[in-house]
């Protein structure tokens, strides 16, 4: 027997007793997102605007009876609202945790790109991630625990270097950084952290479409561009996600933290 064994202690999830939501769980980075959550103790609301996503996440997770799949459209503030209720409903507590996943792309040449092509991307990548941030905060800063809130954004690498026939999907994620360094000052006192992330070349639905339509050397040319060689997994984005929500990372609020595998070095 070791010296000392009797007394150890089990180590206590990181997450354990929080509420976390996460935006377009159902599938790629969100629902990695979801599973480096629930592993690390936290009762994950997976929300998703198609469900069946959602529920094959939620049916994915350790401890499924804990977790919760919703609907939600992040661009509509009554979806927002009504899957907020159906989370608060289950937990009896609004979430501490939000991570602001959803996101679409629609590939367009700028000069043919259709008003409501560069509108739609923006509702859902940008204004989504105003109205459930907003609404997530409003109800947690009416709790007593709302100092240990955390909120991630999923920006993009697109939003610093740009994006050649999806310049409305750049801007949305330009955007989407902008957003999180001001919600993070005015927040600061409150003691909920913002921060957000700008992956690149990762290996999700939302990417293969992208280069599928391409002719065969785009893609070369785009791993090319990876110091590292490599298109990154939805894991590993998740960690890093994992890792600024919680108390490791609790000098940081403002930051946006690239994962791009050394893309352009």
């Amino acid at each position: 027997m070791l010296r000392g064994a009797g007394s150890l202690k089990m180590s206590i999830p990181i997450f354990a007793g929080k509420v976390a939501l996460v935006t377009g769980g159902g599938s790629g980075i969100g629902r990695a997102i979801c599973q480096v959550l629930a592993r690390d103790g936290a009762n994950v609301a997976v929300a998703d605007i198609n469900l069946q996503g959602a529920q094959e996440t939620v049916s994915m997770l350790p401890r499924p009876g804990d977790h919760l799949a919703v609907t939600m459209d992040v661009a509509s503030k009554a979806s927002v609202d009504s899957g907020l209720k159906a989370i608060t409903d289950k937990y009896q507590a609004p979430p501490s945790l939000l991570v602001n996943n959803a996101g679409i792309v629609k590939p367009s040449p700028f000069l043919d790109m259709a008003e409501k092509t560069f509108v739609d991307v923006l509702d859902v990548n940008l204004k989504g991630t105003f109205l459930v941030s907003q609404a997530v905060v409003k109800l947690l800063l009416q709790q007593p625990g709302a100092a240990g809130g955390a909120v991630v954004n999923i920006s993009s690498l697109a939003g610093q270097v740009g994006f050649k026939n999806h310049s409305q999907y750049a801007a949305s994620k330009a955007g989407v950084m902008a957003f999180t360094k001001s919600v993070a000052g005015e927040l600061a006192k409150t003691g909920v952290r913002v921060n957000c992330v700008l992956p690149a070349v990762i290996q999700t639905p939302i990417l293969t479409p992208i280069l599928t339509s391409s002719t065969p050397d785009y893609s070369d040319a785009i791993v090319a561009k990876v110091a590292l060689g490599r298109m990154g997994q939805p894991e590993e984005v998740a960690e890093v996600v994992g890792f600024l929500l919680s108390d490791k990372s609790s000098y940081m609020t403002g930051s946006c933290v690239e994962i791009h595998g050394g893309y352009g070095l």
